[in-house]
Parts: C-alpha cells; structure tokens; sequence
C-alpha cells in the first residue's frame, strides 16, 4: 500500500490505511525526523476512537490510549533509547505480545524484539512538502 498525502488531508490518508493497521498487533514507523510520524499516528489514532490528546512520547518512552472499544494501544517513541538492553529494561517484550496495538517511532534500536509479523511502514517528505507513506520491508 501506498497514501501519498497533504498534511491538510491527513484524516482521510488515515482512514485509507486503517483496514491495514486493523490485521496488525504492532506497526513500525521509519522515516526521518520531521517526516510526520506522530502526526500520522495521532490520526490514525483519532480514526480509531482514541478520546483525548495524543501526543508524542519522546521524553516518557510510552503512552497508553484506549480505542472507541477501550481496547490498549501503546504508542512508543524509541529515539532517546540508545541500547536494546534499555528498551529490555523498561520492559518493551512485555508489549510486544500481540494483546494490543503497538505503534511504534523509531523502531531501529528494538529490531530484534519485533515479531514477524510487525508491519513496517515508512513516511516520507516528498519534494512539494506532501508525504508518502508505503509498507516497507527492513532486514
């Protein structure tokens, strides 16, 4: 799948991806900073029900959200994680067990605690300042 998108558009870019999102229990955001990956989460996340702000969790590592369902989604920012025994520690394995919805900003330092079946997206600025988002496949 590929949504290139404005970021006045982006609701709609996240209703289109949301069947996709739905068949996954963890989503992995690659893309440079600036790319819109909070953003894109934050409506990806309104799309889903999710009452009140969402917003990025670079300093706290994790926040916790419910669904129109009040089912878990945790929403990770990785960038001030520098080892994979940090991310251990603060005990990331634990969310990764499939029960709830994991997204995931800046997934490279957790790569080998991922499961499979992760689905790897990456967003990017394109040239007239509209973004691409398109699964992406890292080994």
């Amino acid at each position: 799948m590929r949504i290139r998108f404005a970021l006045d558009d982006i609701a709609a870019a996240a209703a289109r991806f949301l069947p996709l999102a739905r068949k996954h229990s963890l989503i992995a955001f690659h893309g440079d900073m600036g790319a819109g990956k909070t953003t894109f989460i934050k409506a990806l996340c309104e799309q889903m029900g999710v009452a009140g702000q969402v917003s990025s969790p670079s300093f706290a590592i994790i926040n916790e959200y419910a669904d129109a369902a009040g089912r878990s989604i945790y929403h990770f920012d990785f960038y001030r994680i520098n080892t994979l025994r940090e991310a251990i520690d603060i005990g990331t394995e634990e969310y990764f067990d499939g029960h709830s919805l994991c997204l995931v900003e800046w997934p490279d330092v957790v790569e080998p605690l991922l499961p499979p079946d992760t689905l790897h997206v990456a967003l990017r600025v394109e040239p007239d300042g509209s973004r691409t988002l398109s699964e992406a496949i890292y080994i």
